[in-house]
């Protein structure tokens, strides 16, 4: 499996992936945004209601983040967070409702409704309302499909940071890793040459380059 270790080769990555999910789950209804990766502490990502970006001195654009220090999850989490993002696009410029309240941390029921119709696991909290997003079986079915590269870069945050504003990952995101029962994705790796692979169940699986078993990590 080919893998990501250039900025330049995220952005890039990134802009395909919103494409591919627009067309696929959006019936490709969402302008194109700015898609930034930058620190966001306490957050996986945000999506921008006002057009924040200027191209060409006259075309706005909305902004969509990736957290820079969350990429280290597994693939289908940093999937599912612009799909998350991409669910406050659709109803902010398509269905033209509100779908948080409280300075925009608290995911209300259309949030909710938008989410589980393109394959995201929903789950409410007090504080954050329907904020915890996490990919259904479907969604990795749906990333395994596509072949998407593995992201092997991540900015390691400081600690000690103080900010003012900032979104909590709840509100921002999905669920960490291992904290969604639902979410079946296991990856294997070659003891040889490394390739790895993704699967949603308990499988056997032979590298075609090595001729070895690989391995769940």
């Amino acid at each position: 499996m080919k893998e990501i270790t250039k900025t330049s080769r995220l952005a890039g990555q990134l802009e395909k992936l919103f494409r591919m999910l627009n067309e696929d789950f959006f019936d490709g209804q969402l302008e194109q945004p700015i898609i930034t990766i930058q620190s966001t502490p306490r957050a996986y990502g945000h999506y921008s209601v006002s057009k924040i970006w200027t191209v060409n001195g006259e075309e706005q654009k909305h902004e969509i983040n990736i957290g820079a220090g969350t990429l280290d999850r597994d693939l289908e989490y940093t999937v599912g967070t612009l799909l998350h993002e991409m669910c406050h696009m659709y109803n902010d410029t398509v269905l033209n409702v509100q779908d948080c309240s409280r300075g925009g941390t608290y995911h209300n029921k259309q949030f909710k409704a938008t989410a589980e119709a393109v394959g995201l696991i929903v789950t409410k909290s007090d504080k954050y309302g329907w904020a915890h997003t996490a990919p259904s079986d479907a969604l990795i079915e749906w990333i395994l499909d596509h072949d998407i590269e593995e992201i092997r870069i991540n900015r390691n945050e400081p600690t000690g940071i103080r900010v003012v504003g900032g979104n909590t990952a709840a509100s921002g995101g999905l669920t960490p890793i291992g904290s969604n029962p639902n979410s079946h994705s296991r990856k294997y790796l070659c003891p040889c040459c490394g390739n790895s692979v993704r699967a949603t169940k308990q499988v056997n699986v032979i590298c075609g380059d090595c001729m070895e078993r690989m391995i769940a990590v």
